[in-house]
């Protein structure tokens, strides 16, 4: 949040036309809602999700007709990339499931929206070469699978080619996040083109493939765990 401003001050001083924040579904917070749409209120719950919001004010400030800015507000980012990532949900319950042969599934009702790499990188792509007053100063939801976590958990079980055992463990953390993707549909024709089950499928082929170095105990997988070992404050 503090790195924010200054770097947003950066941009407009150096004449940068476009600027896309990568803000968070978790902005929301739970909400009884069925469709989540970018005009509802935000109920940030976590220190992320709140400074996300923030920093989505902060940038809505300098719109101007020289400077776009647009937000995004993605789903969970899931499969293999190059920068991988193995601590959001489809990503983490895949690898326990390939190399443990075990899922465990914290509560499991509750509803978590998803999107495929793939897809996450043709959105930017979309908003980057749209008519600039179809994105200026615009919100954009992203995603594409509002799952429960333990359909997530099924679909990893059913794609495996061995037993994996599932277990359900009781959990007071009901956070549950569900959006609508209509808007950025609707404005700018982008529609997704992988599902979940295609990310499950991509991170299978990658561990088969040993793409991934250690995938259970390397930290640079992990974000907090990453920070926790350098110190970072």
């Amino acid at each position: 949040l503090d790195s924010f401003e200054p770097m947003v001050k950066v941009a407009i001083k150096n004449k940068i036309p476009h600027f896309i924040f990568a803000s968070s579904s978790s902005v929301y917070g739970l909400k009884s809602e069925k469709n989540v749409t970018e005009d509802i209120s935000l109920e940030p719950l976590t220190d992320y999700s709140k400074f996300k919001a923030e920093c989505e004010k902060i940038l809505r400030k300098y719109n101007s007709r020289n400077f776009t800015t647009t937000i995004i507000r993605p789903a969970t980012v899931c499969g293999y990339g190059k920068r991988q990532r193995l601590d959001v949900v489809v990503n983490i319950l895949t690898t326990l499931a390939y190399y443990k042969n075990e899922i465990s599934v914290f509560g499991g009702q509750q509803l978590r929206p998803n999107i495929h790499i793939e897809d996450m990188a043709n959105s930017y792509v979309y908003i980057i070469e749209a008519q600039n007053d179809l994105v200026s100063d615009q919100i954009f939801n992203v995603g594409y699978d509002n799952m429960k976590v333990i359909e997530i958990a099924n679909t990893i079980k059913n794609l495996m080619t061995k037993n994996i055992k599932l277990i359900t463990v009781p959990t007071d953390d009901n956070r549950s996040y569900h959006i609508s993707s209509e808007k950025i549909k609707k404005q700018l024709g982008f529609t997704p083109e992988f599902a979940v089950k295609d990310a499950v499928i991509d991170l299978i082929k990658a561990f088969d493939n040993k793409l991934l170095n250690d995938p259970l105990k390397n930290i640079m997988y992990y974000n907090i765990k990453l920070m926790q070992e350098i110190n970072l404050k």
